[in-house]
């Protein structure tokens, strides 16, 4: 049996890569550094299938270095320090650093950061990691400070059509057959700017067709058979913003069991469990907001668990939080009210704050008539006071609306006996 397409169309060499111009490109940053022989320790960060690993492989191909693969998925701490003595004791005076990559480094603990840190600091291994979530947020602030992060981004059509020419004119099987591209909509379209996704669609729908019959490939073939084919849920390309579209408007229309649904559809597609928790986050302040700010508290406990409890038990976390969420009272107040103040903001600029307002931690200030007259709300009945709060210019500017959830009603409620007609 042969390897997969993608696998078969890997690049060996700059030279055959495809994409990623700013990064290695002629005259681009990491391409010079590959081709003096001189490599920091990197961090690529971007979606799947742009080339992360295939430019760890160059990298060590090119600066002949050893190359060692660990996947976060499923390497321990012992596995790293056992990679670690590998490469003290291949590591000869004047060779290139063995290279050390790490695919998916965000699923590593802190604890297994840790143990990269000194191996990374004194040169014994070149680590390069990839991820797909930003560093600064799954990459311990030690081991981030000693690496160089480049931003891999998706795939332009010109690269996806230099990739479909090179597969069927290059490939050892697809240039025997007889294979006519007549549309390549749906090809790029379901591909999601992911190399690997492209060459896999194309295998899949070659594979179907005998070997001595003539393959035709147009929009509607490829969704039929992408359509035919459970695995095609895929994290990076177009389904999966399809189906995550699906989810956050299920909740937002108050339909649990549809929300539910994608949910499932999300987890039995291996869909990365933290997205799916931070989308949460996002839909209880967007979405339901101030009718039921609970929403908020439980969509951030839910985080919190899924990191403390893993998986697949965390996927019961993920269904409470998303039938809490779905069945929960809705407003987009808070939402609207930022975007309103925004948008004044844009409109008037950088408006001085009233000098009643402002901070007089020196005599000068205090000579400048700094926090003059500025009133303080517990030295009065009901700890409130009226003054003026916005610049003159806005005074009086309303930019939170409250909607007619219970909730918003009772403080529109409150705002209207403190304020007058002005809230």
């Amino acid at each position: 049996m042969s390897a997969p397409l993608a696998e078969r169309l890997r690049p060996q060499s700059l030279d055959e890569f495809i994409g990623q111009e700013h990064l290695v490109g002629k005259g681009a940053v990491l391409r010079r550094m590959i081709e003096s022989g001189r490599i920091p320790s990197i961090i690529f960060w971007g979606p799947p299938g742009v080339g992360k690993t295939t430019l760890a492989n160059i990298i060590a191909n090119t600066i002949k270095a050893p190359f060692y693969k660990l996947s976060a998925i499923n390497s321990g701490v012992k596995d790293v320090r056992e990679v670690i003595q590998k490469a003290k004791s291949t590591r000869f005076f004047d060779s290139a650093a063995p290279v050390l990559f790490i695919d998916e480094i965000h699923r590593f603990s802190k604890s297994q950061q840790d143990s990269l840190l000194n191996a990374v600091e004194t040169g014994t291994v070149t680590l390069i990691g990839a991820t797909t979530e930003n560093p600064s947020f799954e990459v311990i602030r030690p081991l981030l400070s000693r690496c160089q992060v480049y931003v891999l981004k998706s795939m332009e059509k010109k690269d996806l059509e230099v990739l479909l020419n090179r597969a069927l004119t290059e490939d050892l099987i697809l240039k025997e057959r007889k294979i006519k591209v007549e549309e390549t909509g749906a090809l790029f379209r379901f591909s999601g700017g992911d190399a690997r996704k492209l060459l896999n669609i194309l295998d899949l729908a070659v594979a179907t067709e005998n070997e001595d019959e003539e393959v035709v490939i147009t929009d509607r073939i490829v969704t039929e058979r992408l359509q035919e084919n459970p695995a095609a849920y895929d994290k990076g390309g177009e389904m999966h913003y399809d189906i995550i579209s699906a989810f956050i408007k299920s909740i937002r229309g108050s339909d649990p069991d549809a929300a539910i649904y994608w949910l499932a559809r999300m987890v039995a597609g291996g869909e990365d469990p933290k997205f799916i928790a931070r989308r949460l986050v996002i839909s209880a302040a967007e979405d339901i907001g101030l009718a039921n700010p609970n929403a908020l508290l439980l969509a951030n406990a839910c985080f919190d668990t899924l990191q403390k409890i893993g998986w697949p038990e965390g996927r019961i976390v993920l269904a409470e939080t998303t039938i809490y969420l779905a069945t929960s009272p809705k407003s987009n107040s808070a939402y609207l009210a930022i975007d309103n103040a925004l948008a004044k903001v844009e409109q008037t600029g950088n408006l001085p704050v009233p000098l009643h307002l402002r901070n007089a931690p020196t005599s000068l200030m205090k000579e400048l008539d700094y926090g003059k007259e500025y009133k303080y709300s517990h030295d009065y009945d009901n700890n409130f006071v009226k003054q003026e709060y916005l610049p003159k210019e806005i005074k009086n500017s309303i930019f939170w609306e409250a909607q007619s959830t219970p909730a918003e009603k009772k403080m529109s409620d409150l705002m209207r006996k403190l304020w007058g007609e002005k809230k």
